[in-house]
């Protein structure tokens, strides 16, 4: 398996405004998505303490507080699994983007096959499709969002942050490294993204969320989910007229015309 076979990104919730609509920390709950998992033979990516090396693998059983799971097809990679502390597995079943860390790693036999033994999951980070993807921001032209905050002696400071995906709703954007707090609740007013063949849109933002999304290349950046507070339909739309566009223009693309 090489990095280019794996669609998968690394998602961990640092910060929210309602963990409960992320996390799940019930045994119960996290045994039964667990055994979902296998009802629909869902293929598993399980990166090796966080590193960019991976492998495929699928969940075989629950047996009390442990998960069994499909060994490698080679030793190397067995080897590899056995020494790690800790395996961040990642797969998608039914638009739901499921995320968990495997810990206490060894070698047992299932049916009589290799396979691996884990520690049940303490957590489970589960993102509904409509929560992690909204408008992905066209290659073609990038957009920006400007957002001013209050500094000292009356002094506004304004901070450009890249847009990842846009809707009626929000945008998710690269939080800036530097200079300005993101975390749940916090406003700013009088953000502006400038959209193609739209103008700008000025728009208050409120902070749902704060992820940390590691791409397949092993670069990491803070994700910050933000929603839109009090849109005026005139605004609403105009993003609206916008996502139409970029949809009709990506279909037209993908026709050949």
């Amino acid at each position: 398996m090489t990095q280019k076979d794996n669609p998968s990104l690394k998602f961990e919730l640092l910060q929210s405004d309602d963990f409960a609509r992320y996390l799940m920390r019930d045994a119960t709950e996290i045994e039964g998505v667990l055994r979902n998992l296998i009802r629909k033979r869902a293929n598993v990516t399980a990166y090796l303490d966080g590193s960019r090396d991976f492998l495929m693998t699928t969940i075989l059983d629950v047996r009390g507080n442990d998960v069994i799971l499909d060994a490698p097809p080679n030793d190397v990679q067995l080897k590899k699994a056995e020494l790690a502390e800790e395996l961040i597995c990642i797969t998608q079943v039914d638009s739901v983007k499921i995320q968990f860390p495997l810990d206490g790693v060894d070698v047992t036999t299932h049916e009589g096959r290799p396979a691996l033994e884990a520690n049940l999951p303490d957590r489970l980070l589960r993102l509904q499709r409509r929560e992690y993807f909204r408008l992905t921001a066209p290659v073609s032209h990038s957009l920006t969002c400007q957002i001013p905050v209050p500094g000292e002696n009356g002094r506004v400071n304004t901070f450009e942050a890249r847009v990842l995906d846009i809707s009626g709703g929000g945008v998710a954007i690269v939080v800036p490294p530097e200079g300005v707090e993101f975390k749940p609740d916090t406003e700013f007013v009088d953000c502006q993204i400038q959209l193609p063949d739209a103008g700008v849109v000025t728009a208050r933002l409120r902070i749902c969320n704060v992820f940390r999304v590691t791409n397949r290349n092993g670069i990491s950046m803070l994700r910050a989910g933000c929603e839109f507070v009090d849109l005026t339909d005139k605004v609403a739309s105009v993003i609206h007229k916008y996502i139409l566009n970029v949809e009709r223009e990506r279909s037209a693309r993908e026709r050949g015309l």
